[in-house]
């Protein structure tokens, strides 16, 4: 099964690179569970995903990801009612990896947040932030976008 490993991060704010494309992302929950697993939808920049992440570990879970035609999607969207977001997503290149930068459009608008996806649980260990960085809110459940979704902001 696929790993993903991650570390998450807020930002005070952003201003996106002019070499960095954004990435308009729509996303929706089918289903959350109370053991960690989540069933979403995706709309990126015109593909369409379904995704399961399981797990409750603060620094890897399992995530599997399998396209959609648009019209699977918009048969499905529906169900994703009362549980969605809207972002728009940067990959700003560092050093030896990717930080993807979301900046959080409608009911969670002013929230920026960035990840670091690693290899290895080690990687993530040793991966010290750039400065523009802000707190981590890795493992956060606040900060989970399934709760961002379903719950709103987060208290100030």
């Amino acid at each position: 099964m696929p790993l993903e490993i991650e570390r998450k991060f807020l930002l005070d704010g952003f201003t996106p690179p002019s070499s960095v494309a954004a990435e308009p992302i729509e996303q929706g929950y089918i289903a959350i569970t109370a053991d960690g697993t989540e069933v979403r939808l995706r709309s990126i920049a015109g593909a369409y995903v379904l995704g399961v992440k399981r797990g409750t570990g603060s620094l890897a879970r399992t995530e599997v990801e399998c396209p959609l035609t648009e019209s699977e999607f918009d048969e499905l969207w529906p169900s994703t009612a009362g549980a969605r977001l809207v972002k728009t997503r940067y990959a700003v290149p560092l050093d030896a990896t990717t930080a993807y930068v979301d900046v959080y459009a409608e009911s969670l608008a002013g929230l920026h947040t960035v990840e670091v996806e690693f290899g290895s649980e080690e990687e993530a260990a040793d991966f010290t932030p750039p400065t523009w960085f802000g707190r981590e809110i890795t493992g956060v459940k606040r900060y989970k976008n399934r709760v961002l979704a379903t719950e709103g902001p987060p208290p100030a």
